[in-house]
């Protein structure tokens, strides 16, 4: 191409292309040369998404050990215990209420023990009448553990020649308030006035939690020596494994099996169902939890966007220097979007293992299993990218906007 002079016409070159590897480089240089400055502004990134991660993993670790629990329990669990009467005071059952429920079609096994009202268990007489703990002392039949869910750390639990004895097992909780870590030969509680001696103790009780705080003995050594009346408080029943019908079935028809003459008269309650409701209510503080860490990632979104719109006031001559070079507003407007992106996903990568680790380490000490759902990581980095384009946009659009004339003034 020529101009009318007959000299050849000059073209423009075209601007350099800005491959990524050069775009890394030059995202990079204001958070390398900024380092205190960066690092304040991706705490608050960080502590997001780590609230996120955390809040989502222990969730789904917490759900997943309580199905678990539910499966190696079973679902075919029902519990009948004395509700009240019309005038409020507690209900009795029947002392043939176990042996009725167990003629119902479906029922595989029942056990139940019995509320032995004004007795309380001490570790010694010396300990104040006043400072019963909250432990009941409870008449126990001898399938209890298998029918309840409920199993033996220590020791032994009662059998058919212990039931008749002052002889008493200890649940979890009860062993732990009075002391006791461990079944010696000899070792004795005071109940009711006289001396037990402890044969047992039980694990933590997930479907029967009464019995972790509840000293258990036989039934015969009750109504022997601590004038029990008989009156079971609390039935555990078993249905037929996996055949949801026929514990619906049951549960329909328990409360008039366990007390004919006032059916109203009787609670009966699936745990596995009372496990499910409670899982779904933790949720609710999940959600508070989680909002918690959408405030924390505004607030990160706040200090990014301040950083960077300080960072293009600050380089106003290497805006300047590098329009006068060549690049173009595209050039710039990317190079601090990609600033501001790889700042974000800096706080979003150390606040995903942050919250791992605390997931981690709490599932661990409380026996279960580390589940991190994808949708937590992923999520979580994806946040704080979303967060860091969003915060960077307007700092970046001010910095093409930059006139190299102006930005080289001041050089």
């Amino acid at each position: 191409m020529t101009t009318t002079s007959g000299r050849p016409a000059q073209v423009a070159p075209s601007p350099a292309r800005l491959r990524p590897g050069d775009l890394a480089g030059l995202a990079s240089v204001g958070l390398r040369t900024r380092k205190l400055r960066a690092a304040l502004s991706a705490l608050g990134i960080a502590i997001g998404v780590a609230a996120i991660v955390a809040v989502l993993g222990l969730a789904s670790s917490s759900q997943s050990a309580l199905l678990a629990e539910i499966g190696r329990l079973g679902t075919n669990l029902l519990t009948v215990t004395n509700g009240q009467t019309f005038s409020g005071t507690a209900a009795e059952l029947p002392a043939a209420a176990p042996g009725m429920i167990s003629r119902l079609s479906g029922v595989t096994a029942v056990d139940d023990i019995g509320s032995v009202s004004g007795v309380n268990a001490y570790r010694t007489p010396a300990i104040p009448t006043y400072r019963t703990n909250g432990l009941s002392v409870d008449a126990a039949t001898l399938g209890l553990p298998e029918v309840s869910g409920a199993s033996v750390a220590q020791g032994q639990y009662l059998n058919a020649a212990t039931a008749r004895e002052p002889v008493a097992v200890l649940g979890a909780t009860t062993a732990r308030l009075l002391g006791i870590d461990r079944i010696r030969p000899g070792m004795r509680i005071w109940i009711g006035g006289q001396w037990f001696y402890v044969t047992g103790i039980l694990n933590q009780a997930t479907y029967a939690p009464e019995l972790n705080s509840a000293v258990l003995v036989g039934f015969p050594a009750a109504e022997k020596y601590l004038y029990f009346d008989g009156h079971p408080s609390e039935i555990y029943v078993r249905t037929t494994p996996n055949d949801q019908a026929a514990t619906t079935r049951v549960d329909s028809l328990l409360g008039y099996e366990a007390n004919p003459e006032n059916p109203g008269q009787v609670t009966v309650s699936q745990p596995s169902a009372a496990l499910t409701a409670q899982a779904d209510a933790k949720g609710a503080l999940d959600t508070l939890f989680l909002g918690l860490g959408a405030v924390a990632l505004l607030v990160g979104a706040i200090g990014v966007a301040n950083i960077m719109i300080i960072s293009v006031l600050e380089r106003r001559q290497e805006i300047g220097l590098r329009r006068a070079l060549g690049a173009t507003r595209g050039q710039i407007r990317i190079q601090f979007l990609a600033e501001a992106v790889l700042l974000s996903l800096a706080g979003g990568v150390i606040g995903v293992i942050v919250g791992v680790a605390a997931t981690a380490a709490y599932t661990r000490g409380h026996n279960e299993a580390v589940v991190i759902p994808p949708d937590a990581w992923a999520g979580g980095l994806g946040a704080a990218v979303i967060i860091g384009a969003g915060a960077g946009l307007l700092p970046a659009i001010r910095a093409a906007r930059l006139s190299p004339v102006q930005s080289l003034w001041s050089i």
